[in-house]
């Protein structure tokens, strides 16, 4: 470990790697992204995979049994709006009669943006030069490393003033929410979603 990495506080991807000791997602995160000679997967799944891998983590610390099948379920039970109040209930009854504790995995989930700060900010990956033809995937990155950037700098004005005293010192979380809205129809969207779909999709009405 560094005097640099020493001095700073930890991110959230870290932190949840110690707690549920998943010390190979670091290598295994950014050779995902970066793609390693492979095709690269998106920061949107990598979360998702985290995520499932934190929930795995959990359940095995329970003294459960974990198929990889069961957590794909109950990830999509415990996230996906989709899913009917009443499953999402009984799901997480079932988890906590076996000793998973919910509410904190649930908190230890991360978003796209969390992964993409830990991977530029704390492990100093970039994807490698592309062609021409990948301009917006580009401009995708660039509007995330701005986003992930003023998230670092407000958790580092946190932390400063609470130590200051000018504020309660305490852990905080912060998100960074870029979203657009479509100025036809007024659908909001989280900007990386809006650029992935090729902007809305909504009729343009001529109002000549």
């Amino acid at each position: 470990m560094t005097d640099d990495s020493r001095s700073r506080r930890r991110s959230k991807v870290e932190r949840v790697i110690a707690e549920y000791g998943l010390e190979s997602w670091g290598n295994r995160l950014e050779a995902a992204w970066v793609g390693d000679g492979t095709e690269r997967t998106s920061l949107r799944d990598l979360a998702a995979e985290f995520n499932k891998a934190v929930l795995r983590a959990a359940i095995r610390d329970a003294g459960g049994s974990v198929v990889d099948s069961d957590v794909d379920v109950l990830y999509r039970t415990l996230t996906d709006d989709d899913v009917s109040r009443s499953d999402a209930v009984r799901k997480r009854r079932e988890l906590e009669r076996s000793g998973v504790d919910v509410d904190a995995v649930s908190s230890a989930f991360v978003t796209h943006q969390t992964i993409y700060t830990y991977l530029t900010n704390v492990r100093d990956v970039s994807l490698p030069d592309e062609d021409g033809n990948d301009r917006l995937e580009r401009k995708t990155e660039t509007v995330q490393r701005l986003a992930g950037r003023t998230q670092v700098i407000t958790e580092s004005t946190l932390e400063e003033l609470g130590k200051a005293g000018e504020i309660a010192d305490r852990e905080y979380e912060v998100f960074v929410d870029v979203r657009a809205i479509c100025g036809n129809c007024g659908a909001d969207y989280p900007i990386a979603t809006l650029l992935e779909e090729g902007g809305c999709d909504c009729d343009v009405v001529d109002g000549s």
